[in-house]
């Protein structure tokens, strides 16, 4: 009777399409379904008998085994995920849920674990990110992705690159990507910041010195010029540079020469410039602060970044990429955002824009022991009372604990308040088709305010 109940089970479990496996109080596996199998590419002869620790190789294991949680705890373990390694030496990520065996008088045997493939669901949230990426840059906003098809384009030739755009906008990863689709790949991208340094120091890092040129000067120094000779120079901050400076790298851009300091002889530059600011060029040249002719030359192609706050589509995927990003960086295994978390960081309009949004992450997956990062995870500053937003459907009509839903309605009406409710601008922000955008209009039954009017 009882080996016709243990056949039945084994049975029943090889039909399962997950992997099933036990372990008993020694934590040696005692069944090994067949979807385990072929999940760890481990014959079960091989698994049973063995340490699961043995078997799987997961990455908790040694700290956070969802077995021995369950064992101490008596309560079961829902949809970890995490990673194990398989025969190949793989990495595979899965979902498990673990619980606690007992026999017909209650007393615990061991315990049963479960768990899911999850390659596909990887392999379909890469492609689905890497639709949304460009060299690092991530965002599936319709103005950004107009500048990454700008940037191919700029990237072939030599042209000079000025990129334009509020602190924290992601400005050096332009720049790094115009030097990575390059012809100049393959030499060195230097990159300097004309704010960090004072005149003497940066016109010395610049353009180098030769033995002599002054007391501590006892041999050569090649400037970054030199350094990124058949690469790009990167100049950061440019509209720090002071009037002697600009002078001497509007040279630089006309010759393609320049004088190292104690030098007797010119020096050729084959160099390709891109610089990147965030102040107001074309008011400092007004204000007699920048030279008109510099600005010329530097303003030959332009790229101008949108701050955050102008794409909001592009929190979620931002934050989902620093979420890995630190969770791989901190051995950590949080899953996301909680819809309340999510919500906060939407209403906020980031003034330190996408820098501002990582050390925001940064910070909660310090803090956060959970699977997901909650709003009491962020930072103080960013709690709902200190990060006020303007009202919105979910709020008015029932303000209780936001869900998605409600902040997919939630931005979506900000969007559409903040272009004055036109359906076609709005849909081109959040880079999809009008007639979608009038969907999810009626499906989330978004209310307009009385003084708001739709727009064609």
């Amino acid at each position: 009777m009882k080996e016709n109940m243990e056949e039945k089970t084994r049975i029943i479990l090889d039909c399962v399409a997950d992997g099933v496996f036990t372990v008993n109080l020694d934590w040696k596996v005692t069944t090994f379904n067949r979807a385990a199998e072929r999940i760890t590419g481990i014959p079960a002869r091989e698994a049973i008998g063995r340490h699961c620790w043995e078997v799987f190789k997961a990455s908790i294991c040694e700290q956070r085994c969802a077995l021995r949680q369950a064992i101490t705890t008596g309560k079961p373990a829902i949809n970890q995920a995490l990673f194990i390694v398989n025969a190949a030496g793989e990495r595979i990520p899965v979902s498990i849920s673990a619980a606690v065996l007992k026999d017909g008088s209650g007393e615990v045997i061991g315990g049963v674990e479960t768990f899911r493939d999850l390659s596909v669901v990887e392999q379909l949230r890469k492609a689905l990110s890497a639709r949304h990426s460009f060299h690092d840059i991530i965002s599936k906003n319709r103005e950004m992705q107009r500048l990454f098809g700008m940037m191919e384009l700029v990237a072939e030739g030599d042209t000079t690159v000025l990129i334009g755009g509020e602190s924290g906008t992601g400005k050096e990863l332009f720049a790094r990507a115009i030097h990575a689709l390059s012809p100049r790949k393959n030499s060195p991208m230097i990159t300097v910041n004309c704010g960090a340094l004072p005149d003497t120091l940066l016109e010395s890092e610049l353009f180098g010195y030769k033995a002599g040129a002054f007391t501590d000067a006892r041999r050569d120094k090649p400037g970054r010029l030199a350094l990124a000779g058949g690469g790009t120079l990167f100049l950061d901050e440019i509209g720090d540079l002071s009037p002697l400076l600009q002078v001497k790298l509007l040279r630089v851009l006309q010759e393609k020469t320049y004088d190292p300091l104690g030098g007797v002889r010119s020096e050729k530059a084959d160099v390709r410039i891109v610089a990147a600011t965030n102040r107001d060029l074309e008011g400092l040249v007004d204000q007699g602060k920048f030279r008109k002719d510099l600005y010329y030359r530097i303003n030959v192609v332009r790229l101008s970044l949108p701050p955050l706050r102008e794409r909001k589509e592009d929190v979620p995927l931002l934050a989902d990429h620093f979420i890995r990003k630190f969770n791989c960086l901190g051995s950590r295994e949080i899953h996301g955002l909680s819809p309340e978390a999510l919500s906060a960081l939407m209403a906020c309009e980031f003034p330190g824009n996408v820098r501002e949004l990582e050390n925001i992450i940064e910070y909660a997956t310090v803090v956060c022991r959970e699977q997901y990062i909650r709003i009491e995870h962020l930072p103080p500053h960013l709690k709902p009372a200190a990060c006020p937003a303007a009202p919105s459907p979910a709020q008015v009509h029932d303000g209780a604990m936001p869900t998605l839903q409600n902040v997919e309605k939630d931005f979506i009406f900000n969007m559409l308040r903040q272009n004055n409710w036109n359906r076609t601008r709005t849909a081109a922000r959040l880079g999809i088709h009008p007639s979608t955008l009038w969907r999810k209009i009626r499906q989330l039954r978004l209310e307009i305010p009385k003084d708001g009017r739709f727009k064609a």
